[in-house]
Order: C-alpha cells, then structure tokens, then sequence
C-alpha cells in the first residue's frame, strides 16, 4: 500500500438489510459517487467498511456515510441526494461545519434543511436582516431558499402576503414575438417561482393563494408606485435589473417586511451589461446596517455534479479554439 494512504475501518449499526440497499445504491452507484469525489476506495463486507485514502478524506467519508444512513430511517437516497450530502462535506471542510445544521423551514410539503455551510449562513441570515443579496450561479439555492423561508413565515403568520417579482427581459427572444396578451408573454419568465411554490405548498393552496392576493408573483414594472408591509418579497435574476429599477424596488419596502434579492452577475442580458442594478447595488449597500450579502461559487452548486463543473468552465480564462 502506498505510504500516503490509510486503511480507516468502522461499521455501520444496526444492521437492516433494505437500509443498507438504499444507502449503497443500484449496483453501489452511491458508494462509486462518493469514492470518486473523495477520492478514496471504498470496500465493503455487509456493514463492515474499509476506506482506504488520505486520513482525512477517508474520516469525512465515514461521517458522511453515517449521516447517509440515518437519512435512510426517513427516505429513499438518490444520486441526487448524496450529491447534496456531499457538496456540505465540501463547503463545511469535509467535516468541520462553521455553518447553523439545526436551521430548518417549515412548509406544508415537510421541513426544508439547508446544505452546507454558505446555505445556513444565508438562512440565517435572511432570518436576521431585512434586506438580503444573494449573489452567485444558478443552482445554488439562491432563489429556492428565499422561497422558502417566505413560506415558512407565512405559515408562521410572522408575514401576511408574499411577493415574488421578476423582471421580464428578453434573453435571445422578443416578448413581441410571443403568443398572447402582456399576462400571457411574461409567465414563462416567472415559471421557476411558480415550481418553486409547488414544491413547498399543495397545488390548492398555491391556487387559492394566488387567487386570494395573498402570495403575488408579478414582474417587477408591476412594483412601481407600491409600498409593502407585512410582506416577504423576492426579487429573482436581478441582475437583469437597471440601478433606476433596482432603487425603486428597494425603496418598496414596507413596515414589518422582508426583503430578499437574488442574482448571478455572469448572467446579465441587459443590452450593456455594464449597467446591471445588481452589482450597483451591492456596492452601494453593501455596509448599511440591516442589509446583508452572501456570495456562493460554482463549487456550492446543488444541481447535477456537471452543472458546476460547467459553470466554472465558461467563467474560467479563455481557452484557444
């Protein structure tokens, strides 16, 4: 055996075979999923394991595949489950969280926990301040988790309505071009929202809902000449904002509200570019008191293991045709 490598053994209790199934996978894919990104060997004698790697890696596999099997009590493990698993290892140091793990949000669907320790520290903090910006690539939770901390304090009663607020600009199509009244031309742009909630509330409630004025999912020219109280209001691809837009969404809140704003300064389709109210704003509020940003990177995305290695692709340097 290679000098640099450990032989690290430990066993799973107790013992339940159909368990046991659903922590390794179909044909063991989830034990190759984590061997491949931890960079170890994993063998395995029924519930008896030997890692065999760096001491540290093969420490945090066994503190993951515990977690693992514990998830199993409650659930069926998917690859993209033990993907989520692991990207925590890797953003709480392969073990050493500096996150909140306790922080979870009630929805009528089941609790939402957010992964990893840049996600509870976003929680967290959407929890403690009025106005939140969270800045990074698609996939990484932005939007999915200001959803659903909305969600959870409407079923708190700690708000009264929930606004979700898109801009509606053209990205390669012009709304002209689109089949339908202005209703019609701006829902597709506001459909991640409306999963969003399907997710986290029964199709019913979603309706009713909406029907009532309660939850609001609009696009942002609709905010103008508002004031919001009592309301938990998210802005999605504000990058897509101008800083004219950008202020005046701001300056919307309202007594007892919460704000949330999410974008990824890379995905910019604005005419210029240069002019996105996001990276504006940042600068400029960065230091107000009630006012906070989280970044998250391309190696915090949630989403299939490919989709971050391909958004750290196309923001590397450029390479030669």
């Amino acid at each position: 055996m290679n000098a640099t490598l450990e032989l690290h053994r430990f066993i799973l209790e107790p013992f339940e075979a159909q368990r046991f199934a659903n922590l390794c996978g179909q044909l063991d894919e989830h034990l190759r999923l984590i061997e491949q990104r931890l960079a170890i060997e994993i063998r395995n004698r029924g519930n008896q394991f030997e890692l065999i790697g760096d001491a540290r890696r093969t420490q945090a596999a066994e503190f993951l595949l515990r977690r693992l099997y514990r998830e199993t009590m409650a659930c069926e493990l998917t690859p993209d489950m033990v993907h989520l698993f692991l990207q925590e290892s890797a953003v709480e140091d392969l073990g050493s969280a500096k996150g909140d793990a306790s922080i979870s949000l009630k929805t009528r669907k089941g609790m939402i926990r957010p992964r990893g320790a840049n996600q509870q520290l976003y929680v967290k903090s959407i929890l403690e301040h009025d106005i939140n910006f969270g800045i990074g690539p698609a996939g990484t939770g932005k939007t999915y988790l200001a959803v659903a901390c909305a969600v959870d304090a409407l079923e708190r009663e700690q708000i009264r309505r929930i606004l979700l607020v898109r801009p509606a600009v053209e990205a390669g199509e012009k709304l002209g071009f689109l089949p339908g009244d202005l209703s019609q031309k701006v829902d597709p742009y506001l459909r991640p929202l409306y999963d969003a909630l399907y997710d986290m509330l029964p199709a019913e409630q979603v309706e009713r809902r909406l029907a009532s004025g309660e939850i609001e999912i609009a696009p942002l020219a609709f905010m103008r000449g508002r004031t919001l109280a009592s309301a938990f209001i998210i802005l999605d691809e504000a990058q897509n904002t101008t800083p004219l837009q950008m202020k005046m969404f701001l300056t919307r809140f309202g007594q007892g509200s919460r704000m949330v704003v999410c974008g990824d300064p890379n995905q910019v389709d604005l005419p210029n570019p240069a002019m996105s109210g996001l990276a504006d704003a940042v600068r400029k509020l960065e230091d107000v008191e009630g006012i906070a940003t989280m970044r998250f990177s391309a190696s915090e995305v949630v989403r299939h293991p490919i989709v971050g290695r391909i958004v750290e692709a196309y923001e590397g340097p450029p390479k030669d045709a």
